[in-house]
This record gives structure tokens, C-alpha cells and sequence, in this order.
């Protein structure tokens, strides 16, 4: 720390940071938006409507834990389903027991049980792997590998410790039967083929999550892997720096060049990822949690390239020019900064407001286009949602078509749903339509029970003091990213990608883990 401490560019910013922060403790407008917020919170909570809705299901939903959650950890299936994925932990931990001298007395098997114990890290380095690979050099057969590798340790990770189990019981039960869904649809598909390949993407997700709800025992571990994503985060938001230095050529698929907003604009960066939009879903997804590590990690070096990480990548998401993942980006910071410090949160708004005059015109006018009737990349989407929803109203409400974008295309192909001409019906450009698609009413409620109940988890599990702070920063960080991206997903399919699909899942797993972390440190607290 003594380093940062050092540096007169830090100590100018953190200078500048408290100046302004004391300015605005003792200055009228804060006097007057504290007496002013007070003023309404007593005027709400007296009202009718306030009284609503604190009793309502919206708020309980989020503040009391639902019978479903409460009884799947002790439901037969979750123990039945525990327990046979876990037989081969079990096993190791009956044949440790019966020979533990002689694993003691071994070097090798001590060496062995002490990396496969530090799988959570492993999980890190391939992800770190996948995010960071050119899109030419890319094959999703290697996150397949990689957590294949990942899933097969983890059932020697938990040979040390008696009774440790995979923690399906922490995933909750919405995640739990989107799977069987995901598997439903799969096996109801028309073109089982192709399916299998989604399928396998399917798979992966799957693996990664279990894998760090399980393995992550200790809040270091947490740490680490947001020192992961910083790192990933910072290499390929040098990626999109080095695009727009050297040049890059607007495609006019992604930019309206016709629309008067766009005049002028540059080519939008990538990185490794081939499209704009997959990169910008990406770094909306990575920012939070690196930004978490920015304020809780113990090292000047960690803090330091968590800042540089963060910093740049803001940098190359206003160069994505992908104005879904902007807007799910302010939705993630105002979620991070409610659960973080709501006090700052008005200081924050002002200070983004003001900043938003500093903006380059080109990021200016590509947000104006948000509200232009005449930008074509924003009406292309309303006949992919009318053939998406005639596809479901059309005997697929209920289950589906079928697993995977492509077999869905074709589907909507054969059935002449896509009625432009121009082009061929790709996938849905939202992830709600596309998932109701592939595995029906059942899945996409699932997927979004799933998803809202890990938000509401983790709300749960920051509301209190008694986690620690980098297990509280590591959840905030987790769920801001995913209300950011499901805010996306209503115009993009964050999914066209798998490895923007897996990242997604990679975040899911984070936020579990962080969940799952801060209920055990909550029970150790005396």
C-alpha cells in the first residue's frame, strides 16, 4: 500500500476523492437532500401505499425466505440427488479414513489432496483461459475440457473433510430444475443432433457452477478469483484499446450509418469475441466484481490492478458502443452502490450527470439513438420478437422447440414465421424470448426464478455485518452483474455466444459461492 500511498497521481486522486466527499458531508445540498429523504421515508411509511408495500409479495419476496427454499435443502430429492452425485467423495472419504496413516505417512498424497483442494483456483486459471483467447483460435470443446478437469478434482477436493458434500442444496432449487429443463427440451428436440451440441455448452455451465459453489471454502479463494476476472478484464480491454488505435472498420450491420446520430462514429471494438455487442455483455458482466475487488482487496498490487482493470474496462465498454450493455450497466452500479453505501449513491448520480458533458460526441449520440424511431439496428429487432412469438404461440408455449438456437431457426424457417425477406431468422436478440423458445413456459420461468433467487439471496446474505468484507463486496459485485446483464438480455441474446454464455454462468457461480460463504461465517459469528 505504501506504494499507491507513495505515488503523487494517487495521492492527488484520493486527495481530490476526500475533498469533495467532505464538501459535500457539510454542504447544503446535503443537508437538504438528507432532510428532504427523510421527509419522504416518514411520509411514505405513514401512507397507505407504503404499508402495502412492505406487506406486499414484491418486498417478501426479497426479505423473507420462501417455503421452497426452505424445504429444498432437506427435500428427498436434493438429499437422493446429493448424494449420488457425491458417491465418489464418499467413497474417498471412507478409504482416507480406513487408511489415513498411510496417506499421511505419503508425501505424493498429501501433495495430491493439497492442489485438488485449491481447485476453486484451478476454475480461476481456465476461465482466465477462456475469456482471454482470440476468437480464430477459440473451440468451445476447451471449456468442456477445462471444467471436465475442474469437476473430476473436485471429487477429491473434499476427501480431508468428513461429511463435505456437492452443494446442491446451496444452487437452490430454481437453477436445479432449469437444468431438468434444459434437459427436457433436449430430449423432446426434433434435430437431437444438433441439440447435443447445445447440450454440451449446457453442460459446461453446468459443471462451473457446481464446481465453485462447492469447492470455494475459504473467503481467500473468493478473492482470488476476482483477481481473475480483473486480470481477464484487463487484457481484453487492452485488446479493445490496441482495435481502436490501430483502426477498425465500421460494419454496417452493427451501425445505422444512414441515421444522422451516427455520422462520424468509429468502429465499434471486439476484442476476442468477433461482435460488439458479445464484448459489451461480457465486460458488463466482469466490471462489477472487479470494482468489488477494487475495495476489498488486503494488497496495494491487488487494489492497483483492480483499479487499472476496472478503468480500462470502462474505457473499452463506451467503445463497444453497445448501448444494452450500458444500460445494464447503470443498472449494476446503482444496484452495487444501494447494497455497498446507499449515502453516496446521490453524489454519485450528480457526479455522473455531470459527467455525462464530458462524453465524446460519438458516445453522446449513440445513446440519443436509444430513442430514435429511425435507428434500423433497434427496429430490426421487432420482427425477430413477433416471429419468436408466433413460434411459441404455435404448440411450443409450453415445452418448446427444442434445445439450441439452431434448431429454433430452422423451425421458424420451416414454418415461414420470419416474414421480412431481407435476412434469415437468427435467434430472438432477447434472452427471455429465446429461452422460452428452446425449453418452453417451464424453462424460462425456472431461469428466471433461478436467477432473481440468487439476487434475492444475495441480498439477504449483505443486509447484515456479520460476513466478511470481501465475502459481502464479492456477493454485491456478483448480483449487481446479474440484474446488469438480465436488464441487457431484454435486447440482446447474451447467449448466442458460449463463452459469453459460460462467463454469465461463471458470475452465477461467484455470487453462490459468496452466498453460500457469507451464511457460514454468519453462523460462526458469535
Amino acid at each position: 500500500m505504501s506504494v499507491v500511498k507513495n505515488s503523487a497521481f494517487c495521492r492527488l486522486v484520493l486527495a481530490l476523492i476526500s475533498s469533495l466527499a467532505q464538501w459535500y458531508d457539510g454542504s447544503l445540498l446535503a443537508a437538504g437532500l438528507r432532510r428532504f429523504g427523510r421527509g419522504c421515508r416518514v411520509a411514505w411509511a405513514n401512507s397507505a401505499v407504503g404499508r402495502g408495500w412492505r406487506n406486499s409479495a414484491v418486498v417478501g419476496f426479497f426479505t423473507r425466505e420462501g417455503a421452497l427454499s426452505r424445504s429444498w435443502p432437506h427435500s428427498l430429492l436434493c438429499r437422493g440427488l446429493t448424494t449420488l452425485i457425491s458417491l465418489p467423495t464418499i467413497l474417498l472419504q471412507v478409504i482416507y479414513g480406513k487408511a489415513r496413516p498411510a496417506f499421511e505417512d505419503s508425501v505424493l498424497a498429501q501433495l495430491f489432496l493439497a492442489v485438488v483442494e485449491q481447485t476453486p483456483l484451478l476454475a480461476g486459471w481456465v476461465m482466465l483461459g477462456i475469456m482471454v483467447t482470440p476468437y480464430e483460435a477459440w473451440n468451445n470443446f476447451y471449456s468442456l475440457a477445462g471444467f471436465s478437469v475442474c469437476l473430476f478434482l473436485s471429487f477429491f477436493a473434499g476427501t480431508r473433510r468428513p461429511g463435505a458434500r456437492f452443494a446442491l442444496a446451496d444452487i437452490g432449487p430454481w437453477l436445479m430444475a432449469f437444468a431438468g429443463a434444459v434437459v427436457l427440451a433436449w430430449y423432446l428436440s426434433p434435430d437431437r443432433e444438433e441439440s447435443t451440441r447445445h447440450l454440451l455448452f449446457h453442460v459446461t455451465c453446468m459443471f462451473c457452477v457446481l464446481v465453485l459453489v462447492t469447492t470455494v471454502e475459504k473467503r481467500e479463494q473468493l478473492v482470488r478469483l476476482l483477481g481473475v476476472i480483473s486480470a481477464a478484464l484487463a487484457v481484453m480491454s487492452v485488446m479493445g484499446f490496441y482495435q481502436r488505435a490501430t483502426g477498425i472498420e465500421v460494419n454496417p450491420l452493427y451501425v445505422d450509418m444512414s441515421l444522422d446520430l451516427n455520422r462520424g462514429m468509429p468502429g465499434r471494438v471486439f476484442a476476442f469475441y468477433e461482435n460488439p455487442n458479445a464484448f459489451g455483455e461480457v465486460l458488463l458482466l466482469l466490471l462489477p466484481l472487479s470494482f468489488a475487488l477494487i475495495l476489498c482487496a488486503r494488497t496495494w498490487w491487488a487494489k492497483t490492478l483492480a483499479l487499472f482493470s476496472t478503468v480500462l474496462g470502462c474505457g473499452a465498454i463506451a467503445m463497444t458502443y453497445s448501448r444494452a450493455a450500458w444500460i445494464g450497466l447503470v443498472v449494476a452500479i446503482l444496484l452495487f452502490l444501494l447494497l455497498w453505501n446507499k449515502k453516496i449513491v446521490p453524489i454519485v448520480i450528480v457526479i455522473a450527470l455531470a459527467g455525462t458533458l464530458l462524453l465524446p460526441d460519438t458516445v453522446s449520440n449513440r445513446i440519443l439513438t436509444i430513442f430514435s424511431s429511425s435507428d434500423t439496428s433497434t427496429n430490426s429487432r421487432f420482427p425477430y420478437y413477433e416471429a419468436a412469438w408466433r413460434f411459441i404461440r404455435d404448440d411450443h408455449m409450453l415445452l418448446g422447440g427444442g434445445l439450441g438456437s439452431d434448431v429454433i431457426r430452422d423451425l421458424i424457417k420451416e414454418g415461414k414465421a420470419y416474414f421480412t425477406g431481407e435476412d434469415e431468422f437468427i435467434h430472438c436478440h432477447n434472452i427471455y424470448l429465446q429461452i422460452w423458445c428452446e425449453t418452453g413456459l417451464v424453462g424460462l420461468l425456472t431461469f428466471v426464478g433461478g436467477i432473481l433467487w440468487t439476487i434475492r439471496q444475495g441480498i439477504r446474505a449483505v443486509g447484515g455485518a456479520l460476513c466478511s468484507p470481501q465475502t459481502r463486496l464479492a456477493v454485491i459485485g456478483g448480483v449487481s452483474a446479474l440484474l446488469g446483464a438480465m436488464i441487457c438480455g431484454l435486447a440482446d441474446y447474451l447467449w448466442n455466444y458460449p463463452r459469453v454464455m459460460l462467463i454469465f454462468w461463471f458470475v452465477v457461480g461467484v455470487a453462490l459461492a459468496g452466498i453460500r460463504l457469507a451464511a457460514r461465517e454468519k453462523q460462526e459469528t458469535p
